[in-house]
């Protein structure tokens, strides 16, 4: 067993761990891993999709694109499913769609943005009826250099997005959260914060709060996320290893 395939049986194990002990109300989904492989090449890529793994997050748009293409990935890797999880610019908007393989965005904080993608959809969705899978991403810590909605907006967004947005799929809400949050103080604040508004929306716009899903928990807090109830985790260095400081 590869380096790789042996992270992804650690991370794996700690998620069927960590899922065993939430409370009854979590026990009707199984936890979705999300490996994020921002920095790395393609080629660890290909191990871990040898290694089982399908769904994978990127945060830089070209980075994206450039894998996304890959003659590699495209050959050994079909059923590979991207998640954008990064800040997405509108001029960026048509670059993110036309990924092959694109499963879902998971950063959506504003009007504009998902205009953007509802009009621009059409020309790259590859069914009549098929629509974009995306993720209201929350600014939970409120700090200022996070993207993100505001908490107190985030019902309105949502309600913005169903009724305007009909290329779209409204499936969840996704949070970064504070980092290195220290957990002998309880649970994390961002994750109450994230639960709180799902079940917000559930009650004022009369969705199934089974149907809303939470992208939450990263390496250093995953297991705390799905004790949680994050329905999705997003766990890079765990698998992959620290990533090289990115050019700036």
């Amino acid at each position: 067993m590869g380096e790789i395939a042996a992270n992804l049986k650690v991370v794996r194990d700690k998620i069927l761990a960590a899922s065993a002990k939430r409370p009854s109300e979590y026990k009707y989904f199984e936890p979705c891993l999300v490996a994020v492989s921002k920095l790395k090449p393609p080629e660890l890529i290909i191990e871990a999709y040898e290694a089982g793994q399908r769904h994978f997050g990127e945060n830089y748009v070209n980075e994206l694109v450039e894998k996304g293409n890959h003659p590699n990935i495209l050959e050994k890797c079909a059923q590979i499913r991207w998640h954008f999880i990064g800040h997405l610019q509108r001029n960026k908007v048509n670059k993110v769609l036309s990924i092959p393989n694109l499963h879902i965005i998971e950063t959506v904080d504003n009007e504009k943005l998902a205009s953007a993608l509802h009009n621009s959809w059409p020309k790259f969705r590859k069914h009549d009826d098929s629509k974009l899978k995306v993720m209201v991403q929350v600014n939970t810590s409120k700090e200022e250099e996070k993207n993100g909605c505001d908490v107190a907006n985030v019902c309105s967004f949502v309600k913005y997005v169903i009724d305007n947005c009909q290329n779209l799929e409204f499936v969840g809400l996704m949070t970064i959260g504070m980092f290195g949050y220290d957990l002998t103080k309880g649970p994390n604040p961002d994750f109450l914060c994230l639960k709180e508004c799902r079940d917000k929306i559930s009650r004022e716009l009369n969705i199934d709060v089974t149907k809303i899903e939470l992208s939450m928990g990263m390496s250093n807090d995953f297991e705390h996320a799905i004790e949680q109830g994050s329905t999705s985790v997003r766990v890079g260095t765990a698998i992959f290893g620290e990533r090289p400081k990115k050019d700036t």
